[in-house]
């Protein structure tokens, strides 16, 4: 029997990197990261797998569409989990272009290397590729914004109110079409905030403290009151694994938290636990700043994650309050991540 020939896109990325470090930690199966290491691809997120002989990185752009078809042509892959993607709002409001690129035109390339390696036309799976997957991990802006409350199912319309969230709106109806027209064996995820290790230092809880241990004001837009569901990247990770061994094909499964938090307390939480780690004469909470709100920005975003909880089992282990006590650590030993 072959062995299983994962392709991970972005795996050099904060979420991408922290899947491939839990999945070599838990099967056996060959992995190639793939990644361009653009400012938020960084090999150092990868230094602890990157001595086992199942891991293999390769530099490469998914816009590349000659590119990525040599690297199906020459290693096959039966699996491909897709996280490769623009995915700051702001850098999306100032620079859409890039994200149009990335997010559209990249899946796209992907999409269609795997159905000409799997695939011998529409509906007809290859033998040697009858266990073939792709996952493609999207996002719950998506579905624009919520008032005070309901929560996102996999049902719920897409709005999507940024160039960020409308090119990955884009690729989840692409990916859905290559699953409707071809029979290609798709399913994909949309997720809440992520946080923990690994995460680029422009989002906003590295931002915070980096911000609050430097001693500069700590940024939060409008009047902080913006909410999110945010989940731990290691929970997030688990999810994954799940939907793409055990997921309905052609289906999507939203993943969250549970842990609905506005950005006020999430800089006060972090500013608490800053004023215990690392002691100063003055709380940090004393540098929250509140700045010229987002273009456009979301009230909030809830997930209702049944579906991967019944479906599959799944269920987030850390609370945001344990979670975000893991990250504020992480980043005091790795200061220079920040």
């Amino acid at each position: 029997m072959k062995n299983t020939k994962v392709l991970v896109t972005g795996g050099a990325g904060f979420i991408g990197s922290n899947y491939v470090a839990y999945v070599l930690g838990n099967c056996q199966d060959e992995v190639f990261v793939l990644d361009n290491l653009t400012y938020a691809g960084d090999l150092r997120n990868l230094e602890s797998v990157s001595h086992l002989s199942n891991y293999h990185f390769v530099k490469g752009d998914i816009c590349d569409e000659t590119f990525v078809q040599e690297l199906f042509n020459n290693h096959q892959f039966d699996k491909v989990v897709h996280f490769a993607a623009e995915s700051h709002v702001d850098n999306s409001i100032s620079g859409p272009g890039a994200f149009i690129n990335t997010n559209i035109v990249g899946t796209f390339n992907l999409l269609h290397a795997a159905y000409k390696t799997w695939m011998d036309g529409p509906n007809r799976l290859l033998e040697s590729f009858k266990e073939a997957r792709f996952l493609h991990i999207s996002t719950d802006e998506v579905y624009g914004t919520l008032g005070k409350t309901g929560l996102f199912t996999e049902t719920t319309s897409y709005a999507p109110n940024s160039p960020y969230s409308a090119s990955k709106a884009s690729s989840d109806f692409i990916v859905r079409s290559y699953f409707h027209t071809y029979g290609m064996p798709v399913v994909t995820t949309n997720c809440s905030n992520n946080y923990g290790p690994n995460q680029h230092k422009e989002k906003l809880i590295p931002t915070i403290i980096r911000k609050a241990i430097s001693g500069e004001p700590i940024p939060i837009y409008g009047d902080g009151q913006n909410i999110r569901d945010w989940l731990y990247v290691w929970d997030h990770c688990i999810g994954i694994k799940l939907v793409l061994d055990k997921g309905k094909l052609g289906e999507t499964y939203n993943i969250g938290g549970r842990n609905e938090r506005n950005n006020l307390y999430i800089a006060n939480t972090i500013c608490e636990l800053l004023d215990d780690l690392k002691p100063t004469d003055n709380s940090y909470k004393d540098q929250i700043t509140f700045v010229t709100d987002r273009p456009g920005h979301d009230f909030r975003y809830a997930i209702d994650a049944s579906k991967i909880e019944s479906g599959l089992g799944w269920k987030a282990d850390e609370n945001f309050e344990s979670g975000i006590l893991k990250t504020v650590k992480w980043y005091l030993a790795n200061t220079d991540r920040l």
